[in-house]
């Protein structure tokens, strides 16, 4: 059997049989890299990650947020529950830390480990502010987009290698074969990398301001922290097709049209007045 067919039939038989299904959405996603493997490197890393970096401990701002990191994932282990996923957070182990760091930005690792770092909080301001990225962050974990960005790099890396086999084998020259790596490259990452990057950050978007909405943040003011954040970045940014996120614009039309939708979700659960 010729090489390029193995690959081609071994990236086939990854597809069909490592899925596993986004309860937010119901849809199938890759699991190339089980979470059994994904979740013990993820909380090594971010022990070192504490260990290398300046953590807040007892101030105001890092009891903040620690507590609205409760409340979200307590609002997504409500909504999980409901929805016929008991024990989805078995395996979540949640940490919060705020670390010092001018930075605008905080993340959430698989399983729960999330940091916020100091610069974002001028922008969030309040609570609030801080529940609506918390929750977005939250939402990237819950939904295994870690696990979905590593099993599409390494389908990335089979076509790769499909593409330099078939090159050979179709006895092109080292120059052209070179030509068509890169054509590749660029192909599968505008065309198919990036706006998968920009669906999960769009997923997230969403998902986080429902989970918001359950833990009793007002879904409104989610708009309004992106206006902020569009102030801070001074309205730059390369064009949303060749960027991993949506643009502000994007973003803050998609939350203002999702808010009714986050509070009735809400509702569901006996929530009807926000913070």
């Amino acid at each position: 059997m010729k090489t390029k067919n193995i690959v081609l039939i071994t990236s086939t038989v990854l597809l069909l049989f490592s899925c596993s299904q986004n309860p937010f959405t119901g849809k199938k996603t890759l699991a190339l890299v089980p979470n059994s493997q994904i979740l013990p490197m993820a909380f090594a890393q971010y022990d070192e990650f504490l260990t290398d970096n300046n953590v807040e401990t007892g101030t105001s701002e890092a009891n903040m947020v620690r507590s609205v990191g409760q409340k979200i994932a307590k609002a997504s282990e409500r909504w999980l529950n409901a929805n016929g996923y008991q024990g989805y957070l078995d395996d979540y182990r949640w940490e919060y830390n705020l670390v010092r760091d001018d930075q605008v930005n905080a993340w959430c690792m698989p399983g729960g480990k999330i940091v916020v770092y100091t610069g974002i909080l001028p922008i969030t301001q309040d609570e609030t502010g801080l529940a609506v990225v918390m929750g977005h962050e939250v939402a990237h974990a819950l939904a295994n987009h870690g696990q979905q960005r590593m099993s599409a790099g390494q389908l990335q890396q089979v076509g790769a290698v499909a593409t330099a086999v078939g090159s050979q084998a179709a006895g092109v020259d080292e120059q052209t074969g070179a030509l068509f790596n890169t054509l590749y490259g660029v192909g599968s990452q505008v065309g198919a990398m990036l706006p998968f990057s920009r669906s999960h950050e769009t997923e997230a978007d969403k998902i986080g301001l429902t989970i918001m909405a359950i833990a009793g943040y007002n879904p409104d003011e989610a708009a309004e922290l992106w206006q902020r954040m569009k102030a801070n970045s001074g309205g730059q940014g390369p064009p949303e097709i060749l960027s991993t996120h949506p643009s502000n614009d994007t973003r803050i039309n998609n939350l203002t049209q999702w808010a009714a939708s986050a509070k009735a979700e809400a509702g569901k659960f006996g929530v009807t007045s926000f913070k």
